[in-house]
C-alpha cells in the first residue's frame, strides 16, 4: 500500500516539510506500546535488582568518573486528583505530610552523596511530580538551601521545575527563581472548561496567563506549555480554541501528548466516562489540527509530542544529532548520568536503572533505616546497549546510520536486525521509513508512527509482554 498522496504544510522556518495526516491510512497502527522513554521499558525492571546491586553500581559509576550529573527529584503531593494523571501521586491537604516528606528526601540524598565523585558537577536538576509548586515558599527555599550546599552546579545548569498554576503565587516563583530555577513547565492540558469538569481540573486561562506574566517578571524566559490530546469531550474545533491561546502566549516549547487511557494501572482513571473518550479518529484528527497550528505558527515539530522555537536548544540538538530522550522526554543532556530522588523516582546512570519505592510508607522505611529505597532496577545487557542506541536514535534524529552502528558496536547491522528488518518491510512498503545499504531513514508520516517503528527494534514486547496489557495506545 503506497501513501505518495499527502500534502505538505510548508513553513519558512521548519528544517524539513511536515505532512498533512492521512487519518484512515494512519488508523491501522492504532496498538499499544512503550513511549521509550527508556529501554527496556520499565514494565521489563526486576525486583531481583536491590539496593545492595545499587549500592555496587553507584561505586562503579563514580570511581574516576567526571562526567556530568542530571538530578530529578520527585515532589508527589497535589491537592486535588486529576483523573487523567498517570504519574505516581499523593492527594493531600496535611502540610505535616508534606514536611515529612522533605525529611526523608533530604535524608536519602545524604545517604548517597558518600558514593559520589564530588567533582562531578550537576548541568540539569528537574523537579517533578505530583506537583513541585505544591510546596510553601518557604519550603521550597529549604530544599534549594540543601541541595546548593551539597552539590555542585554548573554556572550554565539547567534547572527547571513543573509548576501548576492552580494556587500559585508569586512568592513561590520567586523562591523557584532565587533557588536557580531558569525554566517552567506549565501543566494546562486544555482550556475548555467542560474537559477540564470531565477530568477534574478547574483552571481558567487567566491562571495560566498571570503564572506566564510574572515569570517573564522575574527573568524566568524559558517557558514550557503541556498539552493533552485524547481527553473526554474533546473535539477538534474546541481544541484549536485552546491551540490558539496557547500561541498566542509563544511559550518556547509545547509538548502535546497522547493520553494514556490505562485504568488497569491506574485505577483513577476509571473515574472519566469512557463513552466521553474521543474516537481513535478523533484523536488522529486532534493532532492533525496541532501540527498543523503549531508549525504554522513558526514552531518546529522536535519529534513525538514535542515542539519547539527554531531558536530553542532542542531543535539546535535535534539538528546536530545531539538530542537525547529520558524520563522527562526529550532532552539536551545527553551525557550526564541521572541520579533520581524520591517515592517512586527512576534513576539511570551508566548500564543501571533503578527506581525507588512506588508507595510512601515503603520508601520512608527504607530511607529512614539508612538502606536505599531500591523496589526495581535492571542492569543492561549488551543487546539492550545496542537496540537502546538503535531506538533512541530514531526516536531523536529520525535516522539510524547503519555504519555507525556497526562502528560502535562490531556487529554487522543487517544480520544483527535481520528480524527488526523484516518487521520493517511493512513500513518500508507504505513509505513510512526508507531503507537503504547507509541507512534506515523515518519519512513522510513515519514520523507520526515513530513508537510503532522503533518497536521493531525491541527485543521484549513478544518475550516478557505478551498477553499483558502495559503499555497505552500509540495512537
Amino acid at each position: 500500500m503506497k501513501c505518495a498522496h499527502y500534502e505538505t504544510i510548508k513553513s519558512e522556518r521548519m528544517q524539513k516539510p511536515i505532512p498533512l495526516i492521512d487519518i484512515d491510512f494512519l488508523k491501522k497502527y492504532d496498538t499499544a506500546g512503550p513511549r521509550y522513554t527508556s529501554y527496556p521499558p520499565a514494565p521489563i525492571f526486576t525486583s531481583e535488582y536491590n539496593e545492595k546491586l545499587f549500592e555496587i553500581d553507584v561505586i562503579k559509576n563514580n570511581d574516576e568518573n567526571y562526567d556530568p550529573l542530571s538530578l530529578y527529584i520527585h515532589i508527589p503531593f497535589c491537592d486535588t486528583l486529576c483523573y487523567f494523571c498517570g504519574c505516581t501521586t499523593v492527594v493531600t491537604n496535611n502540610r505535616n505530610h508534606i514536611t515529612r516528606y522533605i525529611s526523608v528526601l533530604k535524608k536519602e540524598i545524604e545517604n548517597v552523596l558518600p558514593y559520589f565523585n564530588k567533582h562531578r558537577r550537576i548541568v540539569q536538576l528537574h523537579f517533578g511530580g505530583g506537583t513541585p509548586s505544591y510546596l510553601a515558599p518557604k519550603e521550597i527555599e529549604d530544599v534549594f538551601s540543601f541541595l546548593n550546599t551539597r552539590f555542585r552546579f554548573a554556572t550554565d545548569a539547567e534547572i527547571s521545575v513543573e509548576i501548576d498554576p492552580r494556587g500559585l503565587t508569586m512568592e513561590h516563583l520567586e523562591a523557584f527563581r532565587a533557588g536557580g530555577v531558569n525554566r517552567i513547565s506549565l501543566g494546562v492540558q486544555d482550556f475548555d472548561e467542560h474537559v477540564q469538569q470531565a477530568v477534574n481540573r478547574i483552571q481558567p486561562e487567566e491562571m495560566t496567563t498571570q503564572v506566564i506574566t510574572w515569570a517573564h517578571q522575574l527573568g524566568i524566559n524559558s517557558i514550557n506549555v503541556d498539552l493533552i490530546y485524547g481527553l473526554p469531550l474533546q473535539t477538534q474545533e474546541q481544541f484549536l480554541k485552546t491551540l490558539e491561546k496557547i500561541i498566542h502566549h509563544t511559550p518556547n516549547r509545547i509538548a502535546v501528548f497522547n493520553f494514556a487511557y490505562v485504568p488497569w494501572m491506574k485505577p483513577h482513571q476509571k473515574l472519566i466516562h469512557a463513552e466521553d473518550l474521543p474516537s481513535a479518529e478523533t484523536k488522529l484528527a486532534l493532532l492533525k489540527t496541532t501540527i498543523e497550528q503549531l508549525t504554522g505558527a513558526g514552531y518546529e515539530y522536535v519529534g513525538m509530542d514535542h515542539f519547539a522555537k527554531p531558536e530553542d536548544e532542542l531543535v539546535r540538538a535535534r539538528n546536530e544529532r545531539t538530542l537525547h530522550r529520558n524520563f522527562q522526554g526529550y532532552s539536551t543532556k545527553a551525557n550526564a548520568d541521572m541520579y533520581a530522588f524520591g517515592m517512586s523516582s527512576i534513576s539511570h546512570f551508566g548500564n543501571t536503572y533503578a527506581q525507588n519505592f512506588k508507595t510512601l510508607q515503603e520508601y520512608y522505611d527504607a530511607v529512614e533505616q539508612g538502606t536505599f529505597p531500591i523496589c526495581v532496577g535492571y542492569r543492561m545487557t549488551r543487546d539492550d546497549i545496542i537496540r537502546k542506541y538503535a531506538i533512541m536514535r530514531l526516536m531523536c534524529d529520525l535516522i539510524l546510520d547503519k555504519q555507525e552502528v556497526e562502528e560502535r558496536f562490531g556487529i554487522s547491522f543487517n544480520e544483527y536486525f535481520a528480524e527488526s528488518l523484516v518487521l520493517l518491510e511493512e513500513y518500508a512498503e507504505a513509505e513510512l521509513v526508507e531503507i537503504n545499504e547507509e541507512e534506515l531513514r523515518v519519512v513522510g508520516m513515519g514520523r507520526f508512527v515513530l513508537r510503532n517503528i522503533a518497536m521493531a527494534f525491541d527485543a521484549y514486547l513478544k518475550k516478557e509482554t505478551a498477553g499483558k496489557k502495559l503499555y497505552s495506545r500509540t495512537i
